[in-house]
């Protein structure tokens, strides 16, 4: 459980080391599209962190970097392949970025920073806490652009779930445009950024003072 919270909130991929931004901040215009992100990447950090963990005493030095590469490369195939059997419509919104979850620096770095050194157990949490811990920073990010600039939330929730009545909340007659661009991405992840930061510090200054 410690490296589960910790994986997810102390070493927060998104927040703490600001890595997978660029997926983060283009596909989070929707809790839809944040959500599907979420869980493709969830799905290859989970399988890849457990694979190479447990084949991680077969792999030669010189060849390291070439078989994590190949291992992600392959449950990235898996979760295209599965996106486009069961929402190919959502898959086509947020195709380019579920494709180059390959190269995010996110799971390489977890890959080769922890379950290359770690038991699968480890690693398996480590991989769970990540994958929470992104998906709460798109699910953040993905909520508030929604809201702000569309004024829905949980729209098209049908395309990931299909066959199910439709999710939309109406909070507002209309939004605000800036949101749903990329510059209205930089401003709320900073924003959100900001704020979780300055209520980590509350939150350590509070326990600072208390009693022992």
């Amino acid at each position: 459980m410690s490296h589960f919270s910790s994986a997810m909130l102390e070493k927060n991929p998104a927040w703490s080391q600001l890595l997978g931004l660029c997926p983060l901040l283009a596909v989070s215009t929707s809790v839809v599209n944040a959500t599907a992100l979420a869980l493709a990447s969830g799905f290859v950090l989970l399988g890849a962190n457990t694979s190479i963990a447990s084949i991680r005493r077969w792999i030669p030095q010189f060849a390291r970097l070439p078989c994590f590469v190949l291992v992600i490369a392959s449950f990235t195939t898996c979760a295209v392949m599965l996106m486009q059997a069961f929402s190919f419509e959502l898959y086509l919104r947020v195709a380019l970025f579920v494709q180059i979850i390959v190269t995010n620096c996110m799971i390489l770095g977890r890959v080769e920073g922890f379950a290359s050194k770690q038991s699968v157990p480890r690693a398996l949490a480590d991989a769970a806490g990540t994958a929470a811990g992104f998906a709460l920073a798109l699910l953040a990010v993905g909520a508030t652009r929604e809201i702000i600039g569309r004024g829905t939330l949980l729209a098209d929730m049908e395309m990931l779930f299909p066959g199910t009545a439709s999710w939309e909340l109406s909070l507002a007659d209309q939004g605000m445009l800036l949101a749903t661009l990329p510059p209205g991405a930089f401003i709320v992840a900073g924003l959100l950024l900001g704020l979780g930061n300055a209520l980590r510090r509350r939150a350590a200054g509070t326990a600072s003072k208390s009693p022992p």
